[in-house]
């Protein structure tokens, strides 16, 4: 029986992996970074961790595990980001090489293709075939990260594929998602109805089960694949599908952009409103065609799953 080894598999979107794959039966073998999780412990990611026995006897490797946004930047953030998601990364698929692994599944991110779209001098939607537009040193190593990965397929026969996620939400989600679910669930006004955007985000278990396709289709050997929901959604838009899942008006106030701009830049947010501002659309129907994979869950039941589980929380 073939085993699936999954780095991160403590974490929101490894979990998902290989909750999915165990429900398809896969022999799974969970890494984990730390004890108190079902798994094996694996060994910090960087140039000198030592996979070898953790790997050996796996068919296919899902990396799921990064250094993921840091909250607040650091001197020489970049080179933390390299020896994380770069040297760690390269470090992985060349033992996993090396101990006969044939598969190697990456999850990247969107990030390596830009941060938006739609604006005058932005492509108007993100296409797999893009050339890489990535900004800020986590973006900067994924893309740094795959390059690594494709020139071992070229050394050993590694078969590798590159999945880069939009936003990925659902149950347990944390950050900036979890942050709006808290205000429309306490009836906090809004000032998002002058926006006209639209995002692509993808529910966890929609971007397992692309990688659970990815494991086994010989056509996704080699491929870049970008995967969402398929479902675009406006700001505005998410707040009033959020708003309806949690039995919450939808408290939306129309407050101008350029408004929204100026307090972001005195509070020292302008990231974060640029994102609920801007657009961020990205293609998926190379990878339906390619693959013959549609996600099997709709935006409005991923949101209504993810809401109901922060209301279970919550309780």
């Amino acid at each position: 029986m073939s085993i699936v080894a999954v780095t991160g598999a403590n974490g929101f979107v490894g979990g998902a992996v290989v909750d999915h794959l165990t429900e398809q039966d896969v022999s799974v073998r969970p890494l984990v970074r730390r004890g108190g999780t079902p798994g094996l412990v694996a060994p910090d990611l960087g140039s000198a961790a030592d996979w070898s026995a953790l790997l050996s006897g796996c068919d296919s490797v899902v990396h799921c595990a990064a250094r993921v946004h840091m909250l607040q930047e650091v001197t020489d953030a970049l080179a933390l980001y390299r020896e994380v998601n770069v040297a760690g990364t390269r470090r992985l698929a060349e033992q996993a090489a090396r101990v006969g692994v044939r598969r190697f599944v990456f999850v990247s991110s969107i990030k390596v293709n830009g941060e938006s779209t739609g604006g005058a001098q932005e492509p108007p939607i993100f296409r797999s075939a893009d050339r890489p537009a990535p900004q800020g040193a986590y973006a900067l190593s994924k893309i740094e990260a795959e390059r690594a990965l494709f020139e071992i397929a070229s050394r050993t026969g590694l078969e590798v594929v590159i999945i880069r996620p939009p936003l990925v939400y659902g149950p347990g989600v944390r950050a900036n998602f979890l942050r709006l679910m808290t205000w429309v669930d306490r009836g906090i006004p809004l000032p998002l109805g002058s926006i006209d955007n639209r995002r692509s985000m993808v529910f966890v278990r929609n971007l397992a089960s692309l990688v659970s396709a990815c494991i086994t289709a010989r056509e996704a050997v080699g491929q870049v694949l970008l995967v969402s929901d398929g479902e675009d959604v406006s700001t505005p838009g998410l707040v009033r599908i959020l708003a309806g899942a949690m039995a919450r008006p939808a408290r939306i106030l129309p407050v101008p952009k350029s408004v929204l701009r100026s307090a972001a830049r005195l509070l020292g947010r302008s990231d974060e409103v640029d994102r609920l501002l801007g657009s961020l659309q990205v293609d998926i129907e190379p990878t339906r065609r390619l693959l013959g994979w549609s996600p099997p869950v709709s935006l409005p039941t991923g949101i209504v799953e993810t809401s109901n589980h922060f209301k279970g929380a919550r309780s």
